[in-house]
Formats: structure tokens, sequence, C-alpha cells
């Protein structure tokens, strides 16, 4: 799998925001991808050395449209990347 297959996209909450204090980023991966995979494609992506990555799925949910009828959102899974001391990720950094 190429490495923008695997990373879908950075994810910007509060809580990652604080997460990047401890030298860790969220990535939202492809359901498919592995531990390995993630780790692979960091590394080359931005160049830094990746120290432990932390999958978590996050299931569906049912919403309710204006219309009564139900629509099911799709799963996600998403990565947190601890990076060695030392190293960023510019893409993450204030623009």
């Amino acid at each position: 799998m190429h490495i923008f297959q695997v990373l879908k996209r950075p994810l910007i909450t509060e809580k990652s925001t604080l997460l990047q204090e401890q030298n860790k980023y969220v990535f939202e991966v492809m359901p498919s991808a592995n531990k390995v995979q993630v780790r692979e494609a960091v590394q080359r992506a931005f160049e830094v050395k990746v120290t432990n990555v932390n999958m978590v799925h996050t299931a569906g949910e049912n919403r309710r449209l204006r219309n009564g009828r139900w629509l099911r959102t799709p799963a996600t899974k998403k990565a947190i990347v601890t990076v060695a001391p030392g190293d960023t990720i510019q893409l993450f950094e204030g623009a």
C-alpha cells in the first residue's frame, strides 16, 4: 500500500493539540492499515523517527435525517503516533 493510501488526513482537535506536547500526532488512517504500515508511512512522509503507534477504532453511528430516514456514518480508524524527542511534524505546527 502506498504511504498516502495508508494516511488519509491529520486530525486537528482539541485533544490532538494537547497530545502534541507529548510528541504524539493523530492521523485518520485506512481501516485495513496496521501499525507497521502506519509507522513506515509516517517515517517516509515526514522524515521522523516513530517510537510508538496506537490504533483506535470508532464505530459508525446512526443519524436520523429530517425526513425520518436513518443514515449510517462510516466507521473510522485513528492512529496516535509517538515520535522521538526532538522530532516534530511541520504539518501540525502553527501556520
